[in-house]
Protein backbone atom coordinates (compact mmCIF):
# COMPACT_ATOMS: atom_id res chain seq x y z
CA UNK A 1 0.00 0.00 0.00
CA UNK A 2 1.21 3.65 -0.83
CA UNK A 3 1.58 4.19 3.31
CA UNK A 4 4.18 1.37 3.43
CA UNK A 5 7.24 1.76 5.58
CA UNK A 6 10.37 1.44 3.12
CA UNK A 7 11.31 -1.79 4.30
CA UNK A 8 12.54 -5.36 2.69
CA UNK A 9 10.22 -7.36 4.06
CA UNK A 10 7.50 -5.24 2.27
CA UNK A 11 9.56 -4.19 -0.90
CA UNK A 12 10.02 -7.78 -2.18
CA UNK A 13 6.42 -8.79 -1.73
CA UNK A 14 5.64 -5.90 -4.20
CA UNK A 15 3.47 -7.58 -7.63
CA UNK A 16 3.37 -11.10 -5.57
CA UNK A 17 0.20 -12.40 -4.24
CA UNK A 18 -0.34 -12.77 -0.81
CA UNK A 19 -2.85 -14.62 1.26
CA UNK A 20 -4.72 -14.13 4.26
CA UNK A 21 -5.68 -17.56 5.78
CA UNK A 22 -8.15 -15.91 7.85
CA UNK A 23 -11.44 -14.02 7.66
CA UNK A 24 -10.74 -11.77 10.84
CA UNK A 25 -11.26 -8.62 10.26
CA UNK A 26 -9.11 -7.35 13.08
CA UNK A 27 -5.98 -9.36 10.93
CA UNK A 28 -6.55 -7.62 7.84
CA UNK A 29 -7.26 -4.30 9.29
CA UNK A 30 -3.39 -4.84 11.79
CA UNK A 31 -1.51 -5.82 8.22
CA UNK A 32 -3.44 -2.71 6.13
CA UNK A 33 -1.98 -0.61 9.44
CA UNK A 34 1.26 -1.09 8.56
CA UNK A 35 1.19 -1.06 4.57
CA UNK A 36 0.10 -4.81 3.45
CA UNK A 37 -3.15 -5.85 2.08
CA UNK A 38 -3.38 -9.34 1.37
CA UNK A 39 -6.42 -11.19 -0.52
CA UNK A 40 -9.07 -12.96 2.11
CA UNK A 41 -9.34 -16.59 1.66
CA UNK A 42 -10.42 -17.58 4.65
CA UNK A 43 -9.45 -20.86 6.43
CA UNK A 44 -12.42 -24.04 6.17
CA UNK A 45 -9.85 -25.80 8.83
CA UNK A 46 -12.05 -26.44 11.65
CA UNK A 47 -10.02 -25.96 14.99
CA UNK A 48 -10.27 -29.50 16.69
CA UNK A 49 -6.97 -29.97 16.85
CA UNK A 50 -7.31 -32.37 20.84
CA UNK A 51 -5.27 -29.59 23.17
CA UNK A 52 -3.93 -32.68 25.58
CA UNK A 53 -1.75 -34.45 22.37
CA UNK A 54 0.41 -30.95 22.82
CA UNK A 55 3.56 -31.61 25.75
CA UNK A 56 3.59 -27.84 25.28
CA UNK A 57 0.05 -26.16 24.87
CA UNK A 58 2.26 -23.09 23.21
CA UNK A 59 2.66 -25.06 20.35
CA UNK A 60 -1.45 -25.53 19.35
CA UNK A 61 -1.71 -22.09 18.31
CA UNK A 62 1.27 -22.55 15.86
CA UNK A 63 -0.16 -26.19 14.78
CA UNK A 64 -3.62 -24.65 14.44
CA UNK A 65 -2.10 -21.72 12.35
CA UNK A 66 0.07 -24.12 10.13
CA UNK A 67 -3.39 -26.39 9.22
CA UNK A 68 -5.05 -22.98 7.93
CA UNK A 69 -2.37 -21.97 6.03
CA UNK A 70 -1.94 -25.22 4.36
CA UNK A 71 -5.60 -25.74 3.69
CA UNK A 72 -5.90 -23.01 2.23
CA UNK A 73 -2.73 -23.31 -0.04
CA UNK A 74 -3.50 -26.32 -1.42
CA UNK A 75 -7.14 -24.95 -2.09
CA UNK A 76 -5.89 -22.29 -3.79
CA UNK A 77 -2.93 -24.21 -6.07
CA UNK A 78 -5.79 -26.80 -6.68
CA UNK A 79 -8.44 -24.53 -8.05
CA UNK A 80 -5.91 -22.60 -10.37
CA UNK A 81 -2.44 -23.92 -10.72
CA UNK A 82 -1.15 -21.57 -13.15
CA UNK A 83 -2.09 -18.79 -10.38
CA UNK A 84 -0.74 -20.46 -7.21
CA UNK A 85 -0.07 -17.56 -4.53
CA UNK A 86 3.12 -16.78 -3.59
CA UNK A 87 2.50 -16.52 0.51
CA UNK A 88 -0.20 -17.67 2.52
CA UNK A 89 -0.38 -16.55 6.15
CA UNK A 90 -2.11 -18.48 8.60
CA UNK A 91 -2.89 -16.94 12.61
CA UNK A 92 -4.08 -18.76 15.08
CA UNK A 93 -4.78 -16.48 18.72
CA UNK A 94 -5.52 -18.42 22.02
CA UNK A 95 -6.10 -17.40 26.03
CA UNK A 96 -4.48 -18.81 28.53
CA UNK A 97 -5.39 -18.81 32.14
CA UNK A 98 -2.15 -17.47 33.89
CA UNK A 99 1.75 -17.77 32.83
CA UNK A 100 4.10 -19.98 34.12
CA UNK A 101 5.99 -18.73 37.33
CA UNK A 102 8.88 -16.10 36.65
CA UNK A 103 7.37 -14.40 33.63
CA UNK A 104 5.03 -11.78 35.72
CA UNK A 105 5.12 -9.27 38.32
CA UNK A 106 3.41 -11.38 40.33
CA UNK A 107 4.93 -13.45 43.30
CA UNK A 108 5.75 -17.17 42.10
CA UNK A 109 3.04 -18.33 45.16
CA UNK A 110 0.28 -15.93 43.60
CA UNK A 111 0.44 -18.19 40.23
CA UNK A 112 -1.15 -21.30 40.61
CA UNK A 113 0.22 -24.29 40.01
CA UNK A 114 -1.70 -26.40 38.02
CA UNK A 115 -1.70 -26.46 34.50
CA UNK A 116 -2.69 -23.27 31.88
CA UNK A 117 -6.13 -23.59 30.82
CA UNK A 118 -7.05 -22.87 27.04
CA UNK A 119 -9.57 -19.99 27.01
CA UNK A 120 -11.21 -20.06 23.69
CA UNK A 121 -14.67 -18.10 22.12
CA UNK A 122 -17.10 -18.59 24.78
CA UNK A 123 -20.16 -20.46 24.20
CA UNK A 124 -22.74 -18.32 25.90
CA UNK A 125 -22.57 -15.82 28.14
CA UNK A 126 -22.68 -17.80 31.38
CA UNK A 127 -19.04 -19.42 29.73
CA UNK A 128 -17.82 -15.67 29.09
CA UNK A 129 -18.91 -14.85 32.79
CA UNK A 130 -16.85 -17.92 34.33
CA UNK A 131 -13.36 -16.78 31.37
CA UNK A 132 -13.81 -13.20 32.64
CA UNK A 133 -13.98 -14.90 36.64
CA UNK A 134 -10.71 -17.10 35.94
CA UNK A 135 -8.57 -14.00 35.17
CA UNK A 136 -10.28 -10.59 36.79
CA UNK A 137 -7.79 -9.37 39.23
CA UNK A 138 -5.21 -11.82 37.62
CA UNK A 139 -3.01 -12.19 34.56
CA UNK A 140 -3.76 -14.02 31.04
CA UNK A 141 -1.10 -14.95 28.83
CA UNK A 142 -2.06 -14.22 25.10
CA UNK A 143 -0.62 -16.59 22.05
CA UNK A 144 -0.52 -15.91 18.82
CA UNK A 145 1.23 -18.60 16.15
CA UNK A 146 1.59 -17.35 12.13
CA UNK A 147 2.95 -19.70 9.94
CA UNK A 148 3.89 -18.63 6.17
CA UNK A 149 3.28 -21.01 3.32
CA UNK A 150 5.36 -20.64 -0.01
CA UNK A 151 6.16 -22.72 -2.83
CA UNK A 152 9.15 -24.09 -3.36
CA UNK A 153 10.53 -26.67 -6.40
CA UNK A 154 11.04 -30.15 -3.99
CA UNK A 155 8.33 -32.08 -2.84
CA UNK A 156 5.58 -31.41 -1.45
CA UNK A 157 6.18 -28.40 -3.72
CA UNK A 158 6.12 -25.60 -0.35
CA UNK A 159 7.89 -24.92 2.76
CA UNK A 160 5.95 -24.05 6.08
CA UNK A 161 7.66 -21.45 8.73
CA UNK A 162 5.95 -20.52 12.21
CA UNK A 163 6.89 -18.29 15.13
CA UNK A 164 4.51 -17.46 18.36
CA UNK A 165 3.96 -14.19 20.45
CA UNK A 166 3.23 -14.45 23.68
CA UNK A 167 1.41 -11.35 25.41
CA UNK A 168 0.86 -11.33 29.02
CA UNK A 169 -2.34 -9.19 30.12
CA UNK A 170 -3.46 -8.23 33.56
CA UNK A 171 -7.05 -7.34 34.40
CA UNK A 172 -7.89 -4.98 37.40
CA UNK A 173 -9.86 -6.27 40.07
CA UNK A 174 -12.97 -5.68 38.02
CA UNK A 175 -16.52 -5.59 40.00
CA UNK A 176 -19.05 -7.88 39.91
CA UNK A 177 -21.55 -5.80 37.98
CA UNK A 178 -18.85 -4.40 35.85
CA UNK A 179 -18.34 -7.62 34.62
CA UNK A 180 -22.42 -8.35 34.15
CA UNK A 181 -22.49 -5.37 32.20
CA UNK A 182 -19.47 -6.18 29.64
CA UNK A 183 -21.00 -10.01 29.18
CA UNK A 184 -24.43 -8.44 28.73
CA UNK A 185 -22.93 -6.50 26.16
CA UNK A 186 -21.86 -9.37 23.72
CA UNK A 187 -18.96 -8.18 22.84
CA UNK A 188 -16.70 -10.99 24.26
CA UNK A 189 -18.64 -13.90 22.65
CA UNK A 190 -17.25 -13.47 19.51
CA UNK A 191 -13.17 -13.29 21.12
CA UNK A 192 -11.03 -15.86 22.44
CA UNK A 193 -10.60 -15.29 26.17
CA UNK A 194 -14.29 -13.44 26.57
CA UNK A 195 -12.83 -10.41 25.74
CA UNK A 196 -11.97 -7.43 22.99
CA UNK A 197 -8.93 -5.67 24.41
CA UNK A 198 -9.61 -3.15 21.83
CA UNK A 199 -13.30 -2.82 22.30
CA UNK A 200 -15.39 -2.05 25.52
CA UNK A 201 -13.32 -5.45 26.92
CA UNK A 202 -10.12 -2.28 27.61
CA UNK A 203 -11.71 -1.05 30.66
CA UNK A 204 -10.90 -4.70 31.97
CA UNK A 205 -7.95 -4.10 31.59
CA UNK A 206 -4.99 -2.77 34.08
CA UNK A 207 -2.08 -3.26 31.60
CA UNK A 208 -0.45 -4.98 28.88
CA UNK A 209 3.48 -6.40 29.14
CA UNK A 210 4.14 -7.32 25.41
CA UNK A 211 2.90 -6.51 21.59
CA UNK A 212 -0.47 -5.22 22.04
CA UNK A 213 -1.26 -5.74 18.24
CA UNK A 214 -1.11 -9.51 19.39
CA UNK A 215 -3.69 -9.38 22.09
CA UNK A 216 -5.92 -8.00 19.44
CA UNK A 217 -5.00 -10.76 17.27
CA UNK A 218 -1.69 -10.17 15.22
CA UNK A 219 2.06 -9.78 15.80
CA UNK A 220 2.84 -7.50 13.34
CA UNK A 221 6.30 -6.59 14.50
CA UNK A 222 7.18 -9.93 14.84
CA UNK A 223 6.18 -11.00 11.70
CA UNK A 224 7.82 -8.42 9.76
CA UNK A 225 10.77 -9.23 11.53
CA UNK A 226 10.00 -12.91 10.60
CA UNK A 227 10.22 -12.07 7.10
CA UNK A 228 12.97 -10.24 6.83
CA UNK A 229 14.76 -13.35 8.19
CA UNK A 230 13.61 -15.63 5.70
CA UNK A 231 14.44 -13.63 2.98
CA UNK A 232 18.27 -13.45 4.46
CA UNK A 233 18.36 -16.91 5.42
CA UNK A 234 16.05 -18.78 2.99
CA UNK A 235 17.11 -18.80 -0.11
CA UNK A 236 14.00 -20.40 -1.85
CA UNK A 237 12.07 -17.72 0.21
CA UNK A 238 9.33 -16.51 -2.48
CA UNK A 239 11.61 -17.70 -5.00
CA UNK A 240 9.83 -19.65 -7.36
Amino acid sequence: MPHALRIPSLEKLVGKRVILASNSPRRKEILQTFGLAPEIVPSTFEETLPVSSFEDIHEYPVATATHKAVEVYEQLVQASPDDAPDLVIGADTVVLTHPMPGLTSFAPQDIPLTPQDLLEKPISKADNMRMLLDVNGGVCEVVTGVSVVYPVLEAPGYKIKSIEERTLVYFAENSQELLNAYVESGEGLDRAGGFAIQGLGGVLIRKVDGDYNNVVGFPAASFFKFLDLLFEEEADFLAV
